[in-house]
């Protein structure tokens, strides 16, 4: 196993993506945000292929990901480690040393595409409010926060009214880091039909990057996630919120 096969081999690590997990989507629509950092645009090119690497059960790079295809990169040219350092750890391979600064490339990215975002009033109005048929709302987070029982980064708890749960992080193996198998993620979104527009949110912007690339490995073609999420949504005391384990709970109306 060799880094030759690939231009760019690309770790990302907390304090890396710390601003764009925090940061609105809305607040990244310049490319020139991604273009312009060092850990991007050091060595590439156009015509680079890109892996990206983590050590988060791929949360990290999933984010990154999203980001990529949000601002136009040719995502066939985009390509996950699966297992991440502690795979590549178990080839004895991962760099020691410091990687000698290489010759800055040229990165070419778009203006960022809304058909991969939305906003609260779209979440509000297609789910909440009309229950539209052809959309469904995934709520990426873990199963105890999803409910209330757990409240964290918002005044709130529970989820979103209409709103179904899948946990992404379910879909990595806690012990190796590594994708279960397709069949295993099958299974995991069963229940999210592929004919459907999925709106995905979390509450930190990561889980719903992984869900959102594991949609994308299934073959899901319309998903889009919620600018802010949770983070947003449950610090704003004037939209609706439901607990426990059902979309709209027993007594949700509006």
């Amino acid at each position: 196993m060799s880094h030759r096969p690939y231009r760019a081999l690309l770790p990302i690590g907390f304090a890396a993506l710390l601003a764009l997990a925090i940061a609105p989507i809305q607040a990244l629509a310049d490319p020139d945000f991604l273009v312009d950092a060092d850990w991007l645009a050091d060595g590439l090119d156009d015509d680079s292929t890109l892996v990206i690497y983590d050590d988060s059960s791929t949360a990290l790079a999933a984010r990154l990901y999203f980001l990529l295809d949000l601002y136009g990169f040719d995502m066939d040219r985009v390509k996950i480690l699966d297992g991440g350092t502690l795979e590549w750890t178990g080839f004895n391979e991962l760099e020691k040393e410091p990687t000698p600064p290489k010759t800055p490339g040229t990165v070419t990215l778009k203006d960022a595409d809304p058909a991969l975002f939305i906003e609260w009033p779209a979440v509000y109005d297609d789910v909440v409010s009309r229950r539209d048929p052809d959309v469904v709302l995934l709520d990426a987070r873990p199963s105890d926060m999803y409910t209330g029982e757990v409240i964290r980064h918002s005044i709130m708890g529970g989820h979103i009214p209409g709103a179904v749960n899948v946990v992404s992080l379910d879909g990595v193996d806690g012990q190796t880091g590594k994708w279960r198998s397709d069949e295993s993620l099958a299974t995991l979104y069963a229940g999210i039909p592929k004919d459907k527009r999925i709106y995905v949110y979390c509450h930190d912007g990561f889980r719903m990057g992984l869900a959102y690339l594991q949609l994308k490995h299934l073959g899901y073609e319309d998903v889009r996630l919620y600018n802010g999420g949770w983070s947003h949504w449950g610090n704003e005391l004037t939209l609706p919120v439901v607990d426990g384990p059902e979309p709209y709970g027993g007594d949700f109306a509006l």
